[in-house]
Parts: C-alpha cells; sequence; structure tokens
C-alpha cells in the first residue's frame, strides 16, 4: 500500500521537474526574442502562440470541459498571472538570466506563507525559520547598496510574488477543475489580458525572432500543462523547489549564448535560498512518508 500512495508523489516531481526545465528554455527564448522586441509583446505572442497550442486539448475534450463555476476565481488567478508574466519577462530582458530566475527561487517562501494562510496547511517553528533564511538570502540577491542595486530586481521580486499567488490559485482550482480546464482557460484568458499592454509598445515581428516567439510559447504551454498536473498530485510547498533546476538551464545558456558570469552575489543569495527551499522540501517530505506509515507520527513530527 506505502508503494502505491508514493507513485503519485514520483509522477508529481517528475512532472515539476520537466516543467522545470522548459521554463527555462522558454526564458531562453524569452530573451533572445527581446533583440527587437518589447517583453510586454513577447509576452503576448508567448500567450497568442500558447493558445494555439492548446487547441489540441480543446478539441479533444469538447466545449463541455469549458462549463465550469469557478470563472470568477479563473479570472483572478489570470490576472494575477498577467502581472506575474509582465513582471517576469520584464526581469529577464533587464537582468542577467541567472540572476533573474534565481530571484524567482524565492516563489515558494511565498508559497509557503500562502499556503498557510489559504490551504490551511501546517507550518512550525522550524519551517518559518526556514522561510525567514530564505528571505536573507533575496536581499543578498539583490545587494542593496550604492552603485549595486538594480530596479530591475524589484521587478523580478513583484513576479516572484505573483508566482506564488498562482500556484496557490491552481492549488485550490485543482480541487474541482480537471489539469486540461485549467490549462484552457488560461491561455484563453491570458490572451486578451496581455494584449492590452502590448498595444502601447507595438512592433512586429520579424525574421527569426518569429522562431523564438513560437518557441517561447510552445515551451511554456507544455510546462504549464506539466506543472497544474503536478500540483494536483503533490502538495505546492513540497514541489515548488524543485524548480531551482531552472538555473542550470538559464544559466548554461546564459554563458553560452550572452556570455553572461555568475558573480559572487547571485552565487550567495541562491545558495541561501536554496539551503532554505532544501529543508523546507525535506520536511515536507518526511511529512509525507510518515503520515503513509503512521498519521499519529506525522502529527507528533509537525509539531518540532
Amino acid at each position: 500500500m506505502p508503494s502505491r500512495r508514493r507513485h503519485p508523489i514520483a509522477r508529481a516531481v517528475a512532472l515539476m521537474a520537466f516543467s522545470t526545465v522548459l521554463f527555462g528554455l522558454m526564458a531562453v527564448a524569452i530573451r533572445l526574442a527581446s533583440d527587437t522586441q518589447h517583453p510586454f509583446e513577447i509576452a503576448f505572442f508567448r500567450n497568442l502562440f500558447g493558445l494555439l497550442f492548446t487547441l489540441p486539448l480543446l478539441l479533444r475534450h469538447g466545449a463541455g470541459i469549458l462549463h465550469t463555476r469557478k470563472l470568477p476565481l479563473y479570472l483572478l488567478r489570470c490576472a494575477i498571472g498577467t502581472v506575474g508574466m509582465l513582471s517576469g519577462f520584464w526581469a529577464i530582458v533587464h537582468l542577467p538570466l541567472a540572476q533573474a530566475v534565481a530571484i524567482s527561487y524565492s516563489t515558494p517562501l511565498f508559497v509557503t506563507i500562502g499556503a498557510v494562510w489559504f490551504l490551511g496547511e501546517t507550518v512550525r517553528a522550524r519551517r518559518w525559520a526556514a522561510v525567514l533564511v530564505g528571505f536573507v538570502g533575496v536581499i543578498v540577491l539583490m545587494h542593496p547598496g550604492p552603485g549595486n542595486f538594480s530596479a530591475a530586481s524589484l521587478v523580478a521580486l513583484l513576479a516572484a510574488v505573483m508566482s506564488a499567488s498562482v500556484a496557490i490559485s491552481i492549488k485550490f482550482l485543482t480541487r474541482t477543475e480537471k489539469p486540461d480546464a485549467i490549462v484552457i482557460y488560461t491561455t484563453l484568458l491570458w490572451v486578451p489580458m496581455s494584449l492590452l499592454p502590448a498595444l502601447f509598445v507595438w512592433q512586429w515581428p520579424s525574421g527569426i525572432t518569429w522562431l523564438w516567439l513560437v518557441l517561447a510559447g510552445l515551451f511554456g504551454t507544455v510546462a504549464h500543462m506539466c506543472w497544474t498536473r503536478a500540483l494536483q498530485l503533490g502538495d505546492a510547498s513540497m514541489l515548488t523547489p524543485i524548480s531551482f533546476l531552472q538555473v542550470l538551464v538559464v544559466g548554461l545558456f546564459g554563458w553560452w549564448l550572452f556570455g553572461e558570469r555568475v558573480d559572487a552575489w547571485t552565487f550567495a543569495g541562491a545558495g541561501i535560498i536554496f539551503a532554505s527551499i532544501l529543508y523546507i522540501a525535506h520536511r515536507e517530505t518526511r511529512l509525507h512518508q510518515r503520515t503513509v506509515t503512521d498519521p499519529d507520527i506525522a502529527s507528533e513530527t509537525s509539531q518540532r
């Protein structure tokens, strides 16, 4: 029986890892497209092409999958997601890739806080301490001070907060909604929501830029599908630390394609955040394993 229960967790971890790699590749495509396009335009085209790649899901399920009583929550989730996407794309274009992604590592910290407030998950002293340590890492990453601080870091932090809010809202939706329905509704709503800000900076793409925009849409949509399914199978606070894999992808491509080097601040800040989130993930995994074998032990462990 325990092996059967662990199987969905293993699948959730694999899906989250795959989505993380794809999100990293999407960030690379965004940076390549930014040579000629504004981040707001890139966000719109990512959503537009993402909608095209989502259409097979709609054809497979039929229009009936769009029936829902949670439309207000979808609208709120997509509005938050649009702000997060615009902020995240802007940060990817204006910060070194590794730094932009490293700041996004703070998302699990905000997810932990949101999981307590909105999902009713229990967080004890040790995990709160880990969250505080993680925020120290965020400050180190942003390294405020004369000549060091970049306002773009605040935009990246805003994107992390919005991403955490999206993760919490998706966890709410997956309680009653099918993962494919969430993906379809999200892409349908994101297109018009992201079009408005794009119109203020509009410039038609040309040449190879179209390829980067198409790939951004493809990678982002498939990553979103995997991410939604992963959150349906496992707890948000347990799965989001896997997003650290993304730095391996963007770090390599940032060095190879853009000649970017990771400075000591980024290494130190990312390392502190990583240690914090790793501890949170360890606590979640340990609690889950004990729940499988003995619920009483799990209750006792969560008090420590």
